[in-house]
């Protein structure tokens, strides 16, 4: 029998609503056989004040306390692990990812929008990297990786685990990244996006290799690119710089603070387009960069990292937001495109776009919203959850 839950009087409201956090708060107490079956990472049963089973999920030390796996009364097994997987992969499998021959790379399980709370699996050509987030998933890594292998069959070669660095690092998991199950012969493997090439190393790269979530909004750089001089800040990797150059940029130029990643960002160019590709990298930090670029560039790219990981530093954040976009919109050229990015899940869509108005207003130029981005449909958004939503974008035209 799994330890349980018992609720707050009340506290059950959201849980009726199927969202898949249970709050510390909203804890009464916890139930079980002996104090050693409470440990992070278990299956725990969840009941109402009143005693009725309303979820169960993975247990964990922190703010929030149950990420809820389901809310019907059944076991959590192998099966279990292979249907839910299953179904993530059908949902890909509707979207065309799984058979296409332009893009090899594409988000199998994210999170809470696949009923996976703490889960991230993406796949690269025949690789599939699983990041755990919770100590839940964590525990359960051997479970996920035999229904990645149970769903993919021959189609996947290797599955490699990258948690060590997002698991909960006071829960002492002792997480070291490593393969699961089979191995890559290569470190770094290229792999297609709408045809554009890109060397990815999930053993040594950000997040699990490569940010997929911009994959839809680098191909509308490619459409708005031929003949502009493109900036794209906080260039990572080089994404959005391959794809206004495929789009026939005049000259384009990648920015990160990392040297390694403007290296990164030159292999792809170099990949796609030769040595002598009208483009150059800069390793410098972008907001010190953005103080003096003059009128040079009439497509400029804010793609930062997450300026806000948490609500009590959003004000902070917020200002960072309006004095990068302020920065950018008072230099670009007229007619120049701003594209301007968020991948904070702090900050709202709302809160967003107000903070890009308020740099309009102290850049003191006439602005225009030409398109609101997101995510691609491989990061879905479950719809009970809208804390998913994380990645929001705008569009801007300058006068």
């Amino acid at each position: 029998m799994n330890p349980k839950i018992v609720l707050r009087r009340g506290k059950e409201e959201s849980l009726m609503r199927r969202h898949p956090w249970i709050f510390s708060g909203a804890v009464d107490r916890i139930e079980a056989e002996s104090d050693d079956q409470i440990q992070e990472g278990i299956i725990i049963d969840v009941y109402t004040s009143r005693g009725e089973f309303i979820a169960k999920g993975h247990y964990q030390i922190g703010s929030i306390a149950v990420r809820v796996l389901s809310f019907e009364d059944e076991v959590i097994d192998q099966k279990w692990w292979n249907d839910r997987i299953a179904r993530a992969c059908e949902v890909r499998c509707a979207l065309g990812y799984t058979d296409c021959e332009d893009t090899t790379c594409y988000r199998l399980i994210h999170g809470e929008g696949d009923s996976l709370p703490g889960l991230v699996v993406d796949i690269y050509n025949t690789t599939a990297v699983v990041q755990c987030h919770s100590c839940g998933m964590f525990r359960s890594r051997r479970e996920i990786c035999e229904a990645i292998r149970s769903v993919y069959g021959d189609r996947i070669t290797a599955v490699y685990d990258k948690s060590s660095q997002t698991v909960p690092p006071k829960a002492n998991l002792g997480a070291v990244d490593g393969y699961l199950w089979g191995q890559s012969k290569r470190s770094s493997e290229v792999v297609l996006e709408h045809g554009q090439k890109f060397l990815v190393n999930w053993e040594e790269g950000q997040k699990t290799g490569f940010f997929l979530d911009q994959r839809e909004n680098r191909e509308l750089v490619k459409r708005y690119a031929k003949g502009r001089t493109v900036l794209n800040t906080f260039c990572y990797t080089g994404g959005f710089s391959v794809y206004a150059l495929a789009g026939g940029a005049k000259e384009v130029c990648s920015v990160d603070s990392s040297e390694r990643a403007v290296e990164l960002a030159r292999d792809n160019m170099i990949l796609n387009f030769g040595e002598n590709a009208p483009h150059e990298e800069v390793a410098a930090d972008a907001v010190t960069y953005l103080k003096d670029i003059g009128s040079k560039y009439d497509l400029i790219i804010l793609d930062p990292p997450a300026f806000a990981k948490h609500h009590r530093v959003l004000g902070n954040a917020m200002q960072g937001y309006k004095r990068l976009n302020a920065r950018a919109l008072s230099q670009i050229k007229p007619g120049g495109i701003l594209f301007t990015f968020s991948c904070s899940q702090a900050v709202s869509k709302e809160l967003f776009r107000t903070t890009v108005f308020s740099a309009a207003a102290i850049a003191g130029r006439k602005v225009r919203i030409l398109h609101q981005l997101t995510q691609p449909a491989d990061h879905p958004i479950n719809i009970y959850h809208p804390e998913g939503e994380y990645l929001k974008g705008l569009v801007l035209y300058v006068e």
